[in-house]
Formats: structure tokens, sequence, C-alpha cells
């Protein structure tokens, strides 16, 4: 989320650019997808780049067949995690009855098991049970609140969410919930895993070399071009500023990014700012300080919920726990009462 994709052009389905590389992008789960990728992968020559012509035949039908492989891809996760969608999975669990087993597809049944994950080892701060407290909030399906949600309204939320109400079985793949009332959102970790999507379908397809965002979560695969990495930014993290400044930026190379913060998705009740992500311990909006969260990791789904946990964990604990975390990297920026931004880093994340 919020990253400043810096080496896309938007508006674009697809096209060529000058040096082999196409570009594709479109809508997807409420927001937009943009995609370069070195096609095809000269096989012939070693898995060099190659100077195949964009305007041939072949060339052509490529480009059109992995479009409509992304839409298609992207359109199946959507139909499964969507809760704007009376008939995605998510859905029609959250409908479902206490002790009532339902059959899921791997799909949803692979975010959950990196949810169960994220709920464990961020002791709860990462759940994807809260919707009843984002609706209530004005975040989600509901419509916005023009006044403070009553304490005790609160409270009875809290009652029904938690995600170890959900008992994820194995074989088959299925979701028993455990209490009444319990609902999923998976909006803190769906865009990630679609971003892991289609990353693994261009692998499979034999493309190496390519950059995926949705919605500012990012998968950078190989190179830009020979000897040359990604780079990718992260947006400054100012509420109203030029959604186009960067605040930092690196290369980056097989590896993810997501990064979550309060200063794009926010309401203003009596005076007072909100931030759309909810702390589940409070079921208030979380209020810490924290502006910015980033994190780089194996895979997108992972790095998706996971910024959105260290925002409500806040900087000392999350720069802990990712320090104890193989292969994961954070950057966490504080705002002060007088506006100064304080970055913190995890033992390896790249700084400029």
């Amino acid at each position: 989320m919020l990253i400043s994709y810096l080496l896309f052009i938007p508006a674009m389905l697809s096209a060529s650019s000058p040096n082999g590389t196409e570009i594709f992008s479109g809508k997807t789960m409420g927001t937009t997808y943009h995609i370069k990728v070195l096609m095809p992968l000269n096989k012939e020559k070693g898995g060099v780049f190659s100077s195949f012509s964009s305007s041939s035949s072949s060339h052509i039908k490529a480009r059109k067949r992995l479009k409509n492989d992304i839409d298609t891809r992207l359109m199946a996760v959507n139909k499964s995690m969507s809760v704007y969608s009376p008939t995605s999975e998510i859905s029609v669990f959250n409908r479902a009855e206490k002790n009532q087993v339902m059959n899921i597809s791997p799909d949803f049944y692979s975010v959950m098991l990196t949810g169960k994950n994220l709920y464990q080892i961020t002791h709860g701060a990462w759940d994807a049970t809260l919707k009843p407290l984002v609706d209530l909030w004005g975040f989600g399906t509901k419509h916005q609140t023009a006044d403070l949600p009553p304490p005790e309204t609160i409270r009875e939320h809290l009652e029904h969410t938690g995600f170890n109400h959900i008992k994820i079985y194995n074989s088959p793949h299925a979701l028993e919930k455990r209490a009444v009332g319990t609902t999923l959102d998976l909006g803190s970790i769906a865009k990630g895993f679609g971003v892991d999507a289609i990353a693994e379908m261009m692998r499979r397809q034999g493309y190496n070399n390519f950059l995926v965002e949705i919605g500012g979560e990012v998968v950078a695969g190989g190179e830009k071009r020979a000897n040359t990495p990604w780079m990718v930014g992260i947006s400054r993290p100012d509420k109203g500023g030029n959604p186009n400044a960067v605040y930092t930026a690196f290369p980056l190379r097989n590896r993810a990014l997501a990064t979550s913060g309060d200063y794009r998705n926010f309401i203003a009740i009596e005076g007072k700012e909100y931030s759309h992500i909810i702390n589940p311990a409070t079921g208030y909006p979380v209020s810490n300080g924290v502006v910015s969260t980033s994190v780089i990791a194996d895979n997108c789904t992972f790095a998706d919920g996971l910024a959105t946990a260290l925002v409500v964990m806040g900087s000392a604990k999350g720069v802990e726990l990712v320090n104890n975390l193989k292969d994961t990297e954070c950057l966490i920026v504080v705002r002060s009462d007088d506006g100064k931004l304080t970055d913190y880093f995890s033992r390896g994340f790249p700084k400029q």
C-alpha cells in the first residue's frame, strides 16, 4: 500500500517500451495494478533479455495472452476475497453460522494460513476479524460515520473479534467459525496475495524479469535490464500532500515490498482525524505517531499483513519483532507532535 511506483506510467492497458519492456495496467480489488515485464525471455541465448521485435505477430500474441492471463487471475482472487461481492467466498463465510464448516479454495486457504502466522507472531496486532469495527468506524462496506461510535458499541463488537475464533482445516481446505458474529475482512493482506499470484503465474510461464504492483504493494522479479535492478520508492507520508513525492527509494530484486500508513485513508470526526487501521486490542483507530510502515519480505502476502501490524505495534516493538524474523526488514516512520519525522530501521533495511 501507498508505494510511489517510480517506474510505471499510468492509464495504458498494455504498451511496449523502446527497450522491449511490456507495460500492463488495469483495475482490480478497488484499486489499480501496474506491471512491467521483459518478454519474451530468449531461452536460445541462455536466458538473456531478448531483442525480439515487439511488432512481430508472435510477440503481439504473447502480449495479449499475458494481459488476459493477468486479468483472469486477478478476477479469481477478487471473487474469493472481496467483501464487496455478496457471492465471494469471504462473503459466504461471513454469513455462515457458528460451527458451520465451509470448504474454501486454495487461494483463500493460503491467505488464511499466512494470516494465522501473522496473528500469532504479532500477538494479535494483525487480525482479520475486525470487520464489524472497520464498518462501525466508516472504513468498510458501511457508510462513513459522522459521530464517534459509542464506547459500549465498540466493546460489544470486540466480543466477536479474534482470529483465534476461526479454525482452519488442512484436508480438505475448510474454515469453521467458532464464535457467533465473527466475520473476516482481508483488505490488509489480499492485495499482497494478488501481487504474489501474478508474480507466480509469470514465473511459471517463463517470465523472470518483472515488476508487479497492486495498490502500492510490489514484487520485483529479476532485473529491469541486465545488471540493473528495479528501483522502488516509498511515498512521503504527508496527509493531503503530493502522492508522487518520494520519501526514500532503493533497489529491489526478487523480493516483495508493502507499505501501510495513516496518510491516505482516514476520516475526520468532530474535528479530529482517525486512521483506518484499527487496534484489535481497543477497537479504536491507532494513534501512536506511526505514519508509515514498509516491509521487505520474500512474499507480498506476508509483507502486506505485517506492514499493517507494525502500525499497531509501534516502532520499538515492531523493529524488535522484525529483527527476529528471517529474511524480513522494515522501515517505520513516526511523526512527533511538532511534525518531525523519525525513521526506525530493522538491521538490514536498505538505506540511501
